[in-house]
């Protein structure tokens, strides 16, 4: 088995990889056909079905499996994608769920202990209480949020991504706190485990329980209502059965969950306004950034130290530590071309 970074112009395919996504679309001649995303823990390429449309669909649908026989050619103007010899479903014992699935570097068991520590530092009663109803071990949100992903592609799109995400956030904004006179860290460090806890509800799977940790999507009410609204509704209810909770403390906390993304443009209801909401705005952003460089860097074909153009970080990212040759002219082997389309 091949990874997808190292698939090459040109290099035949007969393997397993795991169906992304599968989407029916129409041709300009009213037909249909089907554009499919295959790929493993290390990246996803395209490949469109032409023919036989129903049967492929009954076989490759998100988070299953396939047996995939093609060539991978990058076209000089629609991008890497496979032309499809033939699908088949994959045999049992002929994958590695490992090579097929993302997932965090640290250990799960790591992570918890790791919030455990943190939480103990909250001096705040009301904010003990408060975090205790959501990350008590017998917590229903505790079971969802540390294996819930981060996101559906950018960053942390994987099981156990949530967790791995805010925990970095409130771990930074803790250390950082101290560095900026008149931050409240308690607060601070609360609404930075908080801030995505609406992704519980605005992601999920469609799929039945042996493929759920395989496949992310939007639910419907995280389509309707995004998942800020959905997490400062499920903070303030939460808030609300705590008796004697400080109006003016929940006020705070609720502002750091609603203005998390910084930005009306981004999905905010509001822009930060206290110290708090300001430091966990950026160093949320923070994360999610260099998570992408994580994302790119497991997607990088080896020997290279360019990414291809990425749209988060608005060019293509370098990575020395990885070395890199040079071409006779000059020019890097790796460097990123220009960003280019699929076929259709």
């Amino acid at each position: 088995m091949m990874f997808v970074n190292e698939f090459t112009d040109g290099i035949e395919i007969d393997q397993v990889l795991l169906v992304h996504e599968t989407e029916r679309r129409q041709r300009r001649d009213g037909g249909d056909y089907l554009r499919l995303q295959l790929g493993d823990r290390t990246g996803a390429v395209v490949c469109m079905v032409w023919e036989e449309l129903v049967e492929v669909e009954d076989l490759a649908y998100a988070g299953e499996p396939v047996h995939v026989r093609g060539r991978y050619t990058i076209h000089p103007r629609f991008g890497p994608q496979i032309n499809l010899y033939g699908l088949e479903a994959a045999a049992p014992g002929s994958f590695s769920l490992e090579d097929l699935l993302d997932g965090p570097v640290r250990s799960v068991e790591q992570m918890e202990g790791e919030v455990r520590e943190l939480l103990d530092t909250i001096q705040e009663p009301h904010l003990r209480i408060l975090l205790e109803c959501v990350f008590g071990e017998d917590s229903e949100l505790w079971a969802g949020y540390r294996v819930a992903p981060a996101a559906k592609y950018y960053h942390q799109a994987y099981r156990h991504g949530l967790l791995e995400h805010c925990l970095g956030v409130a771990q930074a904004v803790s250390a950082i706190s101290a560095t900026f006179p008149g931050i409240d860290r308690d607060v601070a460090v609360t609404g930075a485990l908080l801030h995505d806890i609406g992704k519980l509800e605005a992601y999920t799977d469609q799929a039945p329980p042996a493929r759920q940790d395989r496949i992310i999507d939007l639910t419907d009410v995280g389509k309707l209502h995004g998942e800020i609204a959905l997490g400062y509704y499920r903070i303030r209810r939460t808030i609300e059965d705590i008796e004697g909770f400080p109006a003016e403390l929940a006020q705070a906390v609720g502002h750091i969950i609603l203005s998390h993304h910084g930005a009306l443009e981004h999905g905010s209801p509001v822009v930060p306004c206290t110290r708090e909401a300001t430091l966990v705005h950026m160093i949320d952003n923070l994360g999610g950034r260099l998570g992408s460089f994580d994302r790119l860097e497991k997607e990088l074909a080896p020997g290279k130290r360019w990414s291809n153009f990425d749209r988060v970080i608005g060019g293509g990212a370098f990575f020395a530590e990885r070395g890199g040759a040079e071409r006779s002219d000059g020019e890097e082997i790796g460097k990123p071309p220009v960003p280019v389309r699929e076929a259709a």
